[in-house]
């Protein structure tokens, strides 16, 4: 990577976290604007989720709840690596939390989409693994590649490997679809891991652990 160039990126970069942390596009918040992400230029990994829970939004440090607990033992890190934003970079749909719905929290915001992503993502030139969490990160980000419904994107897991990764959201309101669907710890897990390991320790994809079956 050019150094230079490289340099140029970091500068943008933490200019454009500024505007985003000062952001109030969504003003009608039900908790008010708070926008949680992390963004470096060197990190090999991209985690796109969902949006800010409760807890997230008090905190201010993300997946700082029990789906991230969770979610840090799917990709078998510890907190000191999911936490170094040289490591992971943690860009939700939404980066703020949108309010309660019937059941679970309202959808991500597309107002903070449609105004940051399009800017933020090719500022981030050291991803090499996306990992794309829930169905809204999988509808927008896999398009016409993404199959009927959830579950169907997650069993289809090896039509994105090695770049990126599908998975369900790791919110204890999914323990049912997880005992519903056993093969996703016993398959997708391990192959994960494998490749979150390759992509921090060597810096490039282990395609050799993706099989395909045809």
């Amino acid at each position: 990577m050019c150094t230079a160039w490289f340099r140029v990126a970091m500068i943008s970069l933490q200019n454009l976290l500024t505007d985003i942390r000062a952001c109030h596009q969504c003003a009608d918040l039900p908790l008010g604007p708070r926008p949680v992400l992390v963004a470096d230029a060197r990190a090999p990994i991209l985690l796109i989720g969902q949006a800010p829970g409760t807890k997230v939004h008090a905190s201010g440090v993300p997946w700082s709840d029990a789906s991230g607990k969770r979610l840090r033992q799917w990709l078998g890190v510890d907190e000191a690596t999911f936490y170094d934003p040289a490591r992971f970079a943690i860009v939700p749909m939404g980066f703020c939390y949108p309010g309660k719905g019937k059941s679970g929290d309202l959808p991500p915001r597309p107002e903070c989409r449609a105004l940051w992503h399009p800017q933020l993502l090719p500022l981030l030139a050291g991803v090499k693994l996306v990992l794309a969490i829930g169905q809204y990160a999988q509808a927008f980000y896999l398009g016409d590649a993404r199959k009927a419904d959830l579950t169907a994107t997650v069993q289809a897991w090896r039509d994105y490997a090695p770049q990126t990764f599908v998975l369900p959201h790791p919110s204890p309101r999914n323990q049912l679809w997880l005992k519903r669907n056993p093969w996703f710890e016993l398959e997708v897990i391990p192959a994960l891991q494998a490749q979150v390991a390759a992509v921090l320790t060597n810096g490039t994809l282990a395609s050799s652990n993706i099989s395909c079956q045809k």
